[in-house]
């Protein structure tokens, strides 16, 4: 049962066997003084607004840190248990790599960078456009760690990347076991390859030769420190460190400005099309026209406009009641199309997502939540409300980043309805354009997608 806590670090509560934690494993306050201040060894938080006083039976003057609470309390009394990574994995003889597809010359370069990371134990950042095929540069990396008794770790902030990822992985390395870590996921299993939510991360102590962070500029993981102190946590000291995003933030691009980040830069898709470009339409007072059930509205003839074109479509909205309403409406006004609606909040959201990708709805309503890391074949987009705050330059990039990605469907519409345009839809338009016209400086275009 020792092997359950190899590289990790958790609670008596947290351990879900009848079996008493291993008699070797090291323990130690799950919150003590460093530096003269309390932290928090789960999460790193020090800040004395994060940790709350309450009576305990411990009977001292105990308080727990709110900020990892969700993954089960921890008090100045509680211990937390760990058992240094010892790797007891198979030696392998042969690569247990069996995905037989042909990389690009812009991703076999991308693909040698992340092998030389690991080998170097390094820190790298690989941007490179959303469709690019980022997954399947990782899996010669993820090889080499793997045929040296090494651990990987494929982190993303988002579950449904997760579950995304997590078949395509195991599709490319059918013989390697794999744990998927999310919360409510099934029992931890001890493997040398796991995907799992940053989140999960904070259970993990130097457990990880190779530690590939996806979409490092997601919500929450971006603008969250208990998560960024967990995943560099969650590596081994020495252990080689990707991140992986087609929209990396502000700092990490100062970072690879002042040499300060390693960074590898693919502005072209796989198969040698360009980035769709951003339409934008104005729609007025599109809230408005939803809630009034406005039938005139500029809403209205856009999206009659866009289901007469018979193509499957995603459609974006800032808010889940609206998202709702406007569900609601549609079905009403097309009962012969098959309009859904899936967000965070939607149990069915999985299977919503497979019956989309299956064909078996033809609009798809949705949030921010299907921005990034989910893959379509053959979509249109649009933004209704692209003006939002919670649509930045990174989501919109992403939202546009969702049409042309497979091969034999590498055009479509990205529309961005909005009541007024804002900096972040200017941004987006821009970085796409910019990256079109790298791709196309660098010869990276084909010669049909020029035409």
């Amino acid at each position: 049962m020792e092997n359950k806590l190899y590289g990790r670090e958790i609670s008596q509560a947290e351990w879900n066997d009848e079996a008493n934690l291993p008699i070797q494993a090291i323990k130690t306050p799950a919150i003590k003084k460093q530096d003269g201040k309390w932290q928090c060894q789960r999460c790193g938080t020090t800040a004395p607004a994060k940790f709350i006083q309450g009576p305990c039976i411990c009977g001292e003057n105990c308080f727990y840190c709110v900020v990892c609470l969700n993954m089960a309390k921890l008090k100045k009394c509680t211990q937390l248990y760990y058992l240094p990574e010892i790797n007891a994995f198979e030696q392998l003889t042969a690569s247990p790599l069996a995905w037989q597809g042909e990389l690009s010359k812009e991703q076999v370069r991308a693909s040698q960078k992340i092998i030389q990371t690991y080998l170097n134990k390094e820190s790298r950042l690989i941007w490179a456009v959303a469709g690019s095929g980022k997954t399947e540069m990782m899996f010669q990396g993820i090889a080499h760690c793997l045929m040296e008794q090494g651990r990987v770790c494929i982190a993303s902030p988002r579950i449904d990347v997760c579950l995304e990822l997590a078949p395509r992985i195991q599709a490319a390395f059918p013989t390697i076991k794999i744990a998927l870590l999310y919360g409510g996921s099934e029992e931890y299993t001890y493997t040398p390859l796991v995907i799992a939510t940053t989140h999960q991360l904070l259970r993990f102590k130097q457990a990880f030769d190779l530690l590939i962070i996806d979409e490092v500029d997601s919500f929450p993981y971006h603008n969250d420190l208990a998560l960024q102190f967990g995943a560099e946590k969650a590596r081994k000291v020495g252990g080689a460190l990707l991140y992986l995003t087609a929209t990396p933030p502000g700092y990490m691009q100062k970072q690879i400005e002042s040499g300060q980040l390693a960074a590898t830069i693919l502005p072209a898709r796989y198969h040698g099309y360009p980035l769709p470009e951003i339409k934008t339409k104005w729609l007025g007072d599109w809230r408005k026209a939803i809630r009034k059930r406005v039938k005139k509205s500029l809403l209205i003839q856009t999206l009659a406009s866009q289901l007469s074109r018979q193509r499957k479509c995603i459609c974006f909205l800032p808010h889940i009641d609206l998202m709702l309403a406007l569900e609601k409406w549609l079905q009403e006004l097309y009962p012969t199309v098959r309009i859904m609606s899936v967000s965070a909040e939607d149990s069915e959201r999985i299977a919503k997502i497979k019956a989309m990708r299956a064909g078996e709805v033809e609009f798809l309503l949705t949030t921010t939540i299907l921005e990034r890391g989910v893959t379509f074949i053959d979509i249109d987009v649009l933004v209704i409300g692209a003006e939002d705050s919670i649509f930045t330059e990174s989501s919109l990039v992403q939202i546009a980043g969702r049409v042309g990605r497979h091969q034999n469907f590498p055009t479509g519409l990205v529309l961005f309805g909005h009541f007024g345009k804002t900096k972040a839809i200017n941004n987006a338009i821009k970085q796409v354009k910019m990256m079109n016209q790298h791709a196309a400086r660098a010869g990276l275009l084909n010669e049909l997608s020029l035409m």
